[in-house]
């Protein structure tokens, strides 16, 4: 009996479905497909947050990496491309799909999280506050070269041959540029079954890129629930935004904003650009802190200049203006990074990473938390377990670099900036497809997951599930509708 397949019975094995990760939380996402004839792993997320779920970044993989067929990347997130060079280091061969410019900010994501995590090491064992002896990074800036050699960069809308008898479509998911949702076909030989996951969604409302792509229907689907129970409201967003920002710039404070350095920092400056040609907000340097930040910054600026189709045609029209707000400053170097700790002027100072687990924007929290005159703006989502998380919720004090820190800064969030679809946007991008035979509503916490789940059920009237870490599913197609007698007749 091959150890591939999950058999209902002795007579007819089934494909089959386990969710490695992005199950019960927001990170992490990996979901290994089994067809029979060829293993496809879907995205290959890194955990983040919460200890528990970091440590699982540790375990040997659920399967030998050299079993594994193919890679599917939706797109360059750490939580659905950072564990691929772990899995390279592992043994896994290759190869890994993905859209062109996801391959392209797949790179600068996954160098910036190996340089972290050898910093993280390095301070782990200069402080001794790591219980392994020597701390180690969970992989290599080797392994991200082995790893990126690896992409097949994929057009959307194309379909493509990834694995034996398994087809890949990609289309436009509007969630960051090169982001998809992606359609997996493939058959036994004896039955044709599809697979679909929305990857991360956009929104119709994202400042920069065009709405998703419809989806038309699989027989079974994977949808995200980030924002599975909650709705973004877009244009408040923008006015608290325009308002924090004046409050504190006029009581002499700085504007910390810790942004995702792909897409969530474009569009700041988008819509800083928007709020300064109204006048809406004063003028005040804007420093971006984050090398990863202006490398995809760059990405962004090639799409525009070559007029990308996932763009907005005003994005277009703009040119290279359209991410230019003005009394702009890239801080490139250490000691530039330096000078935001404490700004000759108030400033709004936009730093990775998003959730303030790691990069450059701890040590201006060390720094600027302490002061009541300035202001950490939470613009995205925050998982549970990252410092982002806490200080929404209240925190009086965050541990950085084993230090606790007093948080006497205004705390405030806008996470309509989110680049994540919300319950409505989902409903709305589902609402005329074709029902699947089971749904999994994945990438998000247990709330939101359940509030999504009952949405689509009382709704749509779908089967759904939301499946827990380390589920094991059979796949079942849809039987054919059946043949009426006009559909018999010659025509």
């Amino acid at each position: 009996m091959s150890a591939r397949m999950t058999h209902v019975n002795d007579h007819e094995p089934r494909p089959a479905l386990t969710f490695l990760g992005g199950a019960g939380t927001v990170t992490g996402s990996k979901f290994l497909v089994d067809t029979g004839q060829a293993r496809v792993l879907l995205e290959c997320g890194l955990f983040q947050g919460a200890r528990e779920l970091r440590r699982r970044n540790w375990q040997p993989f659920a399967v030998p990496a050299r079993e594994i067929d193919a890679v599917v990347l939706t797109h360059a997130h750490l939580d659905h491309c950072g564990y691929l060079p772990a899995l390279v280091r592992q043994g896994y061969p290759g190869p890994v799909f993905a859209t062109g410019y996801t391959a392209e900010l797949a790179e600068i994501v996954l160098r910036d999280s190996a340089r972290l995590l050898a910093e993280e090491a390095e301070h782990a064992n200069s402080y001794g506050w790591s219980k392994h002896h020597p701390a180690l990074p969970l992989y290599t800036e080797d392994d991200v070269d082995r790893a990126v050699r690896l992409i097949v960069p994929v057009e959307q809308g194309q379909a493509v041959g990834i694995a034996p008898r398994a087809m890949l479509t990609l289309h436009h998911a509007g969630h960051i540029l090169g982001s998809s949702w992606a359609s997996l076909a493939f058959t036994d030989g004896r039955r044709s079954c599809t697979i679909a996951s929305s990857g991360d969604l956009g929104r119709p409302a994202h400042r920069l890129l065009r709405p998703p792509d419809p989806f038309t229907g699989a027989d079974v689907l994977l949808v995200e629930s980030t924002y599975g129970n909650r709705r973004h409201s877009d244009e408040q967003a923008r006015q608290s935004f325009a308002r924090i920002i004046t409050r504190t710039l006029g009581r002499g404070g700085s504007v910390i904003i810790p942004a995702f350095a792909v897409d969530r920092t474009e569009v700041i400056l988008r819509t800083l650009r928007e709020l300064r040609h109204a006048g809406e907000i004063p003028q005040t340097p804007v420093l971006i802190d984050s090398p990863m930040a202006l490398a995809a910054l760059a990405v962004y600026q090639k799409a525009i200049a070559s007029r990308s189709s996932e763009l907005r045609p005003e994005i277009i029209a703009d040119g290279t203006e359209a991410l230019d707000p003005g009394l702009m400053e890239e801080l490139r170097t250490a000691a530039e990074s330096m000078t935001a700790n404490k700004p000759a002027e108030p400033s709004l100072i936009v730093s990775a990473s998003g959730m303030a687990t790691g990069g450059r924007v701890l040590h201006h929290l060390r720094h600027l938390l302490p002061d009541p005159r300035n202001t950490v703006l939470i613009v995205g989502f925050a998982a549970e377990g990252t410092r982002a998380r806490d200080l929404a919720e209240g925190a009086r004090a965050i541990k950085i670099h084993g230090e606790y820190v007093p948080v006497r800064a205004e705390i405030a969030q806008a996470d309509a900036f989110s680049a994540h679809a919300d319950t409505d946007d989902v409903l709305s991008w589902l609402a005329d497809a074709p029902e699947p035979v089971t749904t999994y509503v994945v990438h998000g916490e247990p709330s939101a997951a359940a509030a999504l789940r009952d949405r689509l059920d009382h709704e749509l009237g779908w089967t759904v599930a939301v499946p827990t870490l380390g589920e094991r599913v059979t796949v079942r197609a849809r039987k054919p509708a059946p043949v009426r007698d006009d559909d018999r007749r010659p025509r």
